[in-house]
């Protein structure tokens, strides 16, 4: 099993969203999308877990490893909406973590912060990735 993944980039901020299982097959993928995020967008990145139905122990190392690779970057990882079943644990020697309930409420604390936001969008997405309209059919 492996994830499916779509980032967007908002102004001065980047959105990760991931759905499917994040276990060890998946990390290299999850690793490849952070890559993306680093080559394509600036600021933080907002990890959005909604749709992800698990994460493994290496899934979870993967996001903090992904934290400090951002944090070279002096860009953060945030994450949003993370799974029921497991929390994130991160080590005492990464950077921090902001935990939110969901991509929505992580959104607003960035706006507040830097005012309105800047029309004009982009969005990179895996093929496995439903398009707009394609999603609850």
């Amino acid at each position: 099993m492996t994830i499916d993944w779509r980032y967007t980039v908002e102004e001065n901020l980047g959105v990760l969203s991931v759905a499917g299982y994040l276990g060890p097959d998946a990390v290299r993928r999850f690793t490849g999308a952070i890559g993306w995020a680093l080559a394509r967008g600036t600021g933080p990145v907002i990890v959005d877990l909604a749709e992800l139905r698990s994460w493994s122990a290496e899934g979870q190392l993967a996001v903090i490893d992904a934290a400090r690779r951002l944090a070279e970057a002096d860009r953060g990882l945030e994450l949003a909406a993370i799974p029921a079943d497991g929390s994130l644990v991160p080590t005492a020697d990464g950077p921090p973590i902001p935990v939110h309930a969901d991509v929505a409420t992580a959104l607003a604390a960035h706006q507040a912060e830097q005012g309105e936001p800047v029309q004009g969008r982009h969005e990179w997405r895996t093929t496995g990735w439903p398009t707009e309209g394609e999603a609850g059919e």
